[in-house]
This record gives C-alpha cells, sequence and structure tokens, in this order.
C-alpha cells in the first residue's frame, strides 16, 4: 500500500507491437481495409468495438491516431482496421501510400464501445459509412453466442458503393439479422437515418428492453442517442460512439 500522500502510481503503459501490412483490400475509390499482421507472431487480444492507435509519421513529427478494429477476436491471423479518405486527413493520406510489407507500430487496445457478451434483449445496430467497423465484430460476437438474440442492423451510406461488407450482409441475412440498408444524400443522412428510427423502434411498439449500438459521424449520433433515451430505453442500454 502506498503511503498517505504519496502520489499516485501511473497507470502501466500499454506494450507497442509491430506489425507487417500483409495485404490490402479496397472497398471502393477512397476506402480502403489494411490487414496487420504482428511481425514477431503474438497474439493480440482485443474485445469487439474496441480500437488501436498507430503510430504514423506525418510532416517530420511522430503522430498517433486511432483506427477501430474491423475484424473479430477470433480471427486471430491478422487484425484489419479500415478507413476512408478525407481532405484533411493527414493520417489516412500516410495509411493510403503505405504498401504491402511496410510494417507499423500500435498501441491498444482502447475504447469502451464494445460488445464482449450479446445482451439477452432484442439488439439494434445502427451504422454509416466506414462506421460499420466497430459493428462487424459486434455482430460475429451476437452470432456466435449460445442464446443468440434478436438482431437488427441499420446501415446507411451516400451511395451504394459504401454499403461495406455487402457480401457478409447477405450471410448476415441469412443467419437472421433483420438488414436494412439506406441510401441517401450526406446532407440527408441522419435525418434518414433518425425518422427510421423513430418509425421502427419508437413509433411502432412500446418495448423498451431493447439495446443500441450506434456508430457515425458528428452529431447525428447524439440526436440518434438523445431519440432513444427519450424514447424511454434505458441509458444503459444505448450504447453510443461518436467519430
Amino acid at each position: 500500500m502506498a503511503e498517505p500522500g504519496a502520489p499516485a502510481a501511473p497507470p502501466p503503459r500499454r506494450p507497442v507491437y509491430r506489425a507487417r501490412i500483409e495485404r490490402m483490400r479496397d472497398h471502393n475509390a477512397d476506402t480502403r481495409s489494411l490487414f496487420l499482421r504482428i511481425v514477431d507472431g503474438g497474439r493480440f487480444g482485443f474485445v469487439p468495438g474496441q480500437f488501436i492507435s498507430i503510430v504514423l509519421s506525418l510532416n517530420g513529427e511522430t503522430r498517433v491516431r486511432p483506427y477501430t478494429i474491423a475484424s473479430s477476436p477470433e480471427e486471430a491471423d491478422t487484425i484489419e482496421v479500415c478507413f476512408n479518405q478525407v481532405p484533411s486527413g493527414a493520417g489516412v493520406h500516410y495509411l493510403f501510400a503505405r504498401k504491402v510489407g511496410d510494417e507499423l507500430e500500435f498501441t491498444g487496445p482502447f475504447g469502451a464501445f464494445t460488445m464482449d457478451r450479446a445482451p439477452e434483449p432484442e439488439c439494434i445496430f445502427i451504422a454509416e459509412g466506414t462506421a460499420i467497423a466497430p459493428i462487424r465484430p459486434m455482430i460475429a460476437r451476437a452470432l456466435g453466442s449460445g442464446a443468440r438474440p434478436a438482431l437488427s442492423l441499420l446501415y446507411a451510406a451516400a451511395d451504394s458503393s459504401h454499403l461495406l461488407y455487402r457480401e457478409e450482409s447477405a450471410q448476415w441475412s441469412a443467419a437472421g439479422v433483420n438488414f436494412a440498408a439506406l441510401v441517401a444524400p450526406p446532407a440527408e443522412l441522419y435525418d434518414r437515418l433518425i425518422a427510421e428510427t423513430q418509425r421502427r423502434w419508437v413509433d411502432a411498439d412500446s418495448d423498451r428492453r431493447r439495446h443500441f449500438y450506434v456508430c457515425g459521424v458528428g452529431r447525428g449520433v447524439l440526436r440518434l442517442r438523445d431519440l432513444l433515451r427519450g424514447a424511454g430505453y434505458e441509458r444503459r442500454a444505448v450504447h453510443y460512439e461518436q467519430w
């Protein structure tokens, strides 16, 4: 036990992992996945929904940027991160310039937007664009659970090419996930998501036992959170991550 008045010990530092880019996948013209394999062959444990912090060399300086893990913990061979080009995103420009065989350093895992074990009530996942990344391993975890809850996914994008993992959406539907895709102009995307959420899970019935996992960009995520909590869903049942 520390002496009274002694400064608290700093939290233990996360280990730094070195990983090699084993392969890439271009989902569309501006969205890419990197598949990273830890160089020394060690295992990297994480919970669905967590992210890693990748060390980047930007303008002669070392910076750290967070990237959500799009793969599942059960996929032990590689770690997938998915990202898209943005005009002011120096980090993603750096990653887009990497090649197969290049090595990166990262720390982690981090994040509280997670699903270690699927809750018993119905689970609703709401995402747009690359924000499907943390949702994807959550769905895999829920589908693999013994007492599988009812699952729904409402997934939106500006156009069909930005609805990622489309081949998996068919597999999810076949496995019983109630999957719905929504395509709308960027300026209308969250208005449409909010209207559909209102229609399906606020106005349709009075069941307020569901759990929600909402991920996306900007204040639209908070509007969805506030809609659901204001409709009577418990605060702890509305999980969200705003990018």
